[in-house]
């Protein structure tokens, strides 16, 4: 019967990843960081940030308190497998608009290291890196989660 477990480790490390996209789009810092080991570090030399542990909470709240809106989606990277750590890459794609009326589109990579834990599998360590920045206008409009979009779509 062949070993299962390599199988559940990637689904789980998806899963992980999954989530944080998820606690980012739900405006979740204490879910973010929840979703670290209590050492992890969460890296974003282009802000610059680099946030530990606890302080993980903290920094994501100040980031999206900037924000007019955030969009981002997530695209599944390779993941390779070492007994109780990991590392893998998610790819993401991202809409913004901050509260000083900056905005743009990118598109980046996360580098991450996984471990697993009590809890599952965690972020060790997740560093963000852009690959493409455009800060051209966006032509859109930004609807608030739940509210009825400004115009319809027609056929």
């Amino acid at each position: 019967m062949p070993d299962l477990q390599p199988v559940a480790d990637r689904v789980e490390i998806e899963a992980l990843r999954a989530e944080f996209t998820d606690a980012v789009m739900m405006h979740d810092p204490a879910r973010i960081a929840a979703l670290f080991t209590d050492d992890g570090v969460l890296r974003m030399p282009d802000v610059p940030l680099e946030s530990i542990g606890s302080a993980i909470a903290r920094d994501s709240e100040r980031l999206q308190g900037a924000w007019d809106f955030f969009v981002q989606t997530s695209h599944s990277g390779a993941v390779e497998l070492n007994g109780d750590s990991a590392s893998g890459r998610t790819y993401v794609h991202e809409l913004a608009r901050l509260t000083d009326g900056r905005e743009g589109v990118n598109y980046g990579v996360y580098h991450d290291r996984y471990r697993r834990t009590e809890n599952g599998w965690r972020f060790a360590e997740r560093t963000y890196e852009v690959r493409y920045f455009d800060p051209s206008a966006l032509g859109g409009t930004a609807v608030a989660p739940g509210a009825a979009a400004a115009h319809q779509f027609s056929s």
